[in-house]
C-alpha cells in the first residue's frame, strides 16, 4: 500500500474547457521581459492573434533592449504595451526619448504607467500620475494608458497596511480618465484568491471607480517560486492560499496552476455580466511557454495560437 496518495494530474485531453472559462480568457494579455522573450523561438506558436504583450522594464535594463523586444513582437503582429516606471525615468527628456523610440521603431501607441519598484527615484518622477500630467503621451498620440491596481493593497504606497493612498490615487486616475480621450484600464498585481478579488472589484465600482479591470493572475509555476514572488511583490491575504497549499503534501510537489481562481472568477463573470473585470493579465512566473500552454489547454478557441488559427 502506498504511503502517500498523490493526486494524478489531468492530461490535456482529459481537461474540459467550459464556456465560462473560454469567454473569460478571451483577449488575455501576458507580460514578458527582454531576457524572457529571448527564450521564445516564435511567439505565434504560443499566443493568439492580437494578444496584448506588456514588456516589463526592470531597473538596469537598457532602453535599447526594451525597444528591440517591442520591435520583434510588433513584427509578429502583437500590440505591445511597454512599462514606463516613473522612478527610473530621469526627466522629461528621457521620457519623450523613450516614447519616440517605441513609436518610431515598433509603432507603439499604448503604455502601462506605474511608479516602479525602486525606493529612490532616479530623477524628477516618483508616480504614474506625474507621467500622466506631463502630457507627453497625449502629445505623442498614445491611444491607451493602463495604470496599476492593487487588490490587496501595496505597502510601498500605504506602509500602515491601509488602502487610503491607493484609493486616493485611483480616484485621481478615474478623474483623469474622465477628462482625457485615452482608453484606460487597471492592470493589477497578481492574487490567488477569487473572493477578495471579487470584493475589491465590487468596492471599486461602489466608490465610483469605473475603469475596467484587467486582473493579474500568476501563471503555472513551482510553489516555491510563487511564494518568493508573492512575498517580494507584497501580495497580502491571498498568500495564505499558497501557504495552505504548501502544507498539503499531496499538492506540495505539483506545480501551482491558476485553475481554481480563474474558474471562480469566470463563473462570477458569467453570472454577473456587468462585473468590471474585463480581461485576464498573466504574469508568467513559471515561463512564457508554460503559461501559454496552460491557456491553450484551458481556453478553447479563445486561446488558440496565431499559427494554428485558420
Amino acid at each position: 500500500m502506498a504511503l502517500l496518495n498523490f493526486r494524478k494530474r489531468e492530461t490535456p485531453s482529459e481537461r474540459v474547457v467550459t464556456p465560462e472559462m473560454e469567454a473569460f480568457l478571451q483577449g488575455y494579455s501576458i507580460e514578458v521581459m527582454p531576457r524572457t522573450a529571448e527564450k521564445v523561438e516564435n511567439f505565434r506558436d504560443l499566443l493568439p492573434e492580437g494578444t496584448r504583450v506588456y514588456i516589463a522594464h526592470i531597473e538596469g535594463t537598457p532602453i535599447e533592449d526594451m525597444v528591440a523586444t517591442a520591435k520583434r513582437l510588433a513584427a509578429d503582429g502583437y500590440p505591445v504595451m511597454p512599462h514606463f516606471p516613473a522612478r527610473i525615468i530621469k526627466d522629461q527628456v528621457v521620457l519623450e526619448d523613450w516614447i519616440a523610440r517605441y513609436q518610431g521603431e515598433a509603432g507603439v501607441n499604448q503604455a502601462l504607467l506605474l511608479a516602479g519598484g525602486v525606493d529612490k527615484p532616479h530623477g524628477q518622477y516618483d508616480s504614474s500620475m506625474q507621467l500622466m500630467e506631463s502630457g507627453a503621451f497625449d502629445r505623442a498620440g498614445f491611444k491607451r494608458l493602463h495604470v496599476a491596481g492593487h487588490p490587496e493593497g501595496n505597502k510601498d504606497i500605504d506602509p500602515d497596511g491601509s488602502m487610503k493612498n491607493v484609493e486616493d490615487a485611483l480616484q485621481w486616475k478615474q478623474k483623469f480618465s474622465e477628462r482625457t480621450d485615452a482608453e484606460m484600464a487597471l492592470a493589477t498585481q497578481f492574487a490567488f484568491d477569487a473572493d477578495p478579488i471579487i470584493k475589491w472589484a465590487d468596492d471599486l465600482r461602489a466608490a465610483g471607480i469605473t475603469l475596467p479591470v484587467h486582473i493579474g493572475i500568476a501563471g503555472p509555476a513551482k510553489l516555491q517560486t510563487l511564494i518568493k514572488f508573492a512575498i517580494a511583490c507584497g501580495v497580502g491575504p491571498s498568500l495564505k492560499v499558497l501557504q495552505k497549499r504548501a502544507m498539503d503534501v499531496s499538492k506540495l510537489l505539483l506545480p501551482y496552476e491558476p485553475t481554481d481562481v480563474l474558474t471562480k472568477l469566470a463563473a462570477h463573470k458569467a453570472a454577473n455580466p456587468d462585473f468590471n473585470i474585463e480581461h485576464v493579465h498573466f504574469f508568467p512566473l513559471g515561463g512564457i511557454k508554460t503559461n501559454a500552454t496552460w491557456a491553450i489547454e484551458n481556453g478553447g478557441a479563445s486561446t488558440r495560437p496565431a499559427n494554428t488559427q485558420g
